[in-house]
């Protein structure tokens, strides 16, 4: 699914959808509340948005994940699998599963901890615990009750915020943005804070800001290149701005759904495309682990990691994290 363009701001259609919006945020409160949550015997840190789409939640799962590891933690991710089939809970093996069965945020995720995929987030603490995992850690499901939460990070795109600050279908949001900080610990804006989030959530939550970069033999392979680009993330534009910003020559695009998987024709249409340009096809991580296997080395990848620039800020959120351990 594409984000409509009137979910950035205000205007007729948010407008008569604004009813419906209130109900879908009525019913997820009922819902919500009428849930007991498991209580995990050990930490957990959900890592999660209340905006639908991509916030650069996955590399910052990812950063935290290693940065626990790093201070001798048995981490263990926990993932819905949006997009597989399998309901779980299922521990991710990249050498056996491929995206159809697990989703892709897990593949990558499945390279730095093991990954527990499920439906049933509790069920799949449960299996992760008892596999020897003494830290959990969250990828999305800020809006998930059936498994209680150590600590609740809020990740916002710094360059969209809450578009226009309506709920699912007249806007963006799975839920009002009070519920949403009433749920989080602590706000992390990913990027340039274009609409001066801090300032206003600074008062409910603490506001952590981290910024998606290249790391620099990356940026540097990829300089003065011409690049044909393609996409299947929620906000493709932030992937281009990023080829942009380490100097290649964007010569063509193809953008597609968030989540997409691509057929070998669709490889192939877009792999002929950059030779006749005399360019380079390349996508994103997340897209990579939705391509067909034998199409994968025909693409380069760019990466992008987190930088922290309070890392103090964040070693004390993750001392808060841990008090359980």
């Amino acid at each position: 699914m594409r984000a409509p363009e009137f979910w950035r701001q205000q205007g007729g259609a948010a407008t008569m959808l604004a009813p419906a919006g209130k109900l879908y945020a009525l019913t997820g409160r009922i819902l919500r509340r009428r849930r007991s949550p498991w209580h995990a015997p050990v930490p957990v840190v959900c890592i999660g948005n209340v905006v639908v789409g991509g916030a650069g939640k996955t590399p910052l799962v990812l950063s935290i994940g290693a940065r626990l590891r790093a201070r001798g933690c048995a981490v263990h991710f926990l993932s819905r699998g949006y997009g597989g089939r399998l309901t779980g809970p299922v521990c991710v093996d990249n050498a056996r599963h491929d995206a159809l069965e697990v989703g892709d945020e897990p593949l990558l995720l499945a390279d730095v901890a093991p990954t527990w995929v499920a439906h049933d987030r509790a069920a799949a603490a449960k299996a992760a615990v008892d596999a020897g995992a003494d830290v959990l850690v969250m990828d999305d499901g800020l809006q998930n009750r059936t498994l209680a939460k150590t600590r609740s990070l809020l990740v916002i795109d710094g360059a969209y915020g809450f578009g226009n600050g309506k709920v699912i279908p007249a806007g963006p949001l799975r839920e009002p943005i009070a519920d949403a900080l009433e749920s989080a610990d602590e706000a992390i804006i990913v990027g340039p804070d274009d609409f001066q989030l801090e300032a206003q959530l600074e008062s409910r939550v603490p506001v952590l800001n981290v910024a998606l970069t290249v790391p620099p033999n990356a940026a540097a392979d990829f300089r003065g290149h011409r690049v044909v680009a393609f996409a299947g993330i929620a906000r493709p534009q932030k992937f281009l701005q990023t080829l942009a910003q380490v100097g290649c020559e964007i010569v063509k695009t193809y953008e597609f759904s968030d989540h997409h998987y691509f057929s070998p024709n669709e490889v192939m249409e877009i792999v002929e495309s950059a030779t006749r340009l005399n360019a380079t096809p390349v996508t994103t991580t997340k897209d990579a682990t939705r391509l067909p296997k034998l199409a994968r080395p025909m693409v380069k990848v760019l990466p992008v990691e987190v930088a922290w620039p309070n890392e103090e800020a964040l070693d004390e959120v993750l001392d808060r994290a841990l008090v359980q351990r």
